[in-house]
């Protein structure tokens, strides 16, 4: 008998979004402790462009690329009691990838979607709002009468982390590419709005906060910002490095940290949430705040997964806003 087949987004070898090829692959089977979702939303995150252009060494390829999905149970491996065939279901890490028309997911990743929450909201909350969560709560906290920046703000984790820092009483900074994600960061509460292209951004966060600097800084673009980003703290501030979609070795120079004691630490939602406990918790309490209007979530119109090459083209050259989602 012959195998069943699915759409996904093939990529054979390592490269630009021309490598990304629209085509008929094998479906695959969950193993035991695994669930088979039938995908209905796919989110586009920076890792999956990394993970494209062969920048994470112990990638696979050939792959399917894409981590992070929202869907129905459509088969289970030996060992998975909670959820049962038809259940809706969001994740992250799926072992087979996320840009195609099933995926397998290990069952500990997976988040019973609550009636009335859409595979695109319930998607979009999964990579990136959960990374903006943990980065405001966990990671590097802060409270009220505290301040923090942000890198693009007009993007999926920051337009969530201006939300989640907003709602606990923190001033918030942030930097954006175009007067366009300016206006959109400040929709969501952004106090302040830095022009990276425009002006040195450390500078303009030291004049804001008459040369304090912040409390925190959540860095998702990496060796391109990571200096200035350590610049912008102030005492005993604290510079998370989350993403790093630009070129270059992440070396921080102590010489920046010492004189205000600045930490400079690399933050993984893995080191977070990694447990079905953890992903109820964390994704309740996301779900909570879209239910009650404090989380806004900006979702870009969906794109069929035929065109996920061109997605990933203006998500990379910084021509997005918000979360990018695929629908097979």
């Amino acid at each position: 008998m012959a195998a069943e087949t699915m759409k996904a987004i093939w990529v054979e070898q390592p490269g630009g979004p021309e490598v990304m090829e629209y085509r008929d692959v094998e479906r695959p089977s969950p193993g035991p402790g695994e669930v088979l979702v039938k995908i209905e939303a796919a989110g586009i995150n920076y890792s999956n462009i990394g993970h494209r252009k062969g920048s994470y060494t112990r990638a696979p390829f050939p792959t399917i690329l894409g981590s992070e999905g929202a869907g129905r149970v459509v088969g289970k491996g030996d060992g998975v009691t909670r959820l049962a065939d038809g259940d809706r279901v969001a994740f992250r890490g799926s072992t087979t990838g996320s840009y195609a028309e099933y995926a397998v997911v290990p069952d500990k990743m997976i988040y019973k979607v609550p009636d009335g929450v859409s595979p695109e909201v319930a998607a979009a909350l999964q990579v990136q709002g959960m990374t903006a969560y943990v980065l405001v709560n966990n990671i590097a906290p802060v409270g009220a009468g505290q301040s923090c920046l942000i890198h693009a703000g007009a993007g999926g984790v920051g337009h969530m982390v201006i939300q989640i820092a907003k709602n606990k009483g923190v001033r918030v900074l942030t930097t954006v590419g175009s007067k366009e994600k300016g206006e959109l960061a400040k929709s969501f509460g952004a106090d302040e709005v830095i022009y990276y292209r425009d002006e040195d951004f450390a500078e303009r966060v030291l004049a804001l906060t008459d040369g304090a600097g912040v409390n925190a800084v959540y860095d998702g673009v990496g060796a391109a910002t990571m200096h200035g980003s350590i610049a912008s703290a102030g005492f005993q501030g604290k510079v998370v490095i989350f993403g790093s979609p630009s070129d270059g070795e992440l070396r921080p120079d102590i010489r920046l940290t010492t004189n205000k004691a600045v930490s400079v630490t690399f933050g993984r939602l893995s080191q977070f949430v990694n447990t079905p406990e953890d992903v109820a918790r964390v994704s309740d309490a996301l779900v909570a705040m879209v239910a009650d209007g404090s989380l806004n979530l900006h979702i870009a119109d969906p794109r069929p997964l035929a065109e996920a090459a061109e997605v990933h083209r203006t998500v990379e050259e910084r021509e997005s806003m918000g979360k990018q989602i695929l629908v097979p």
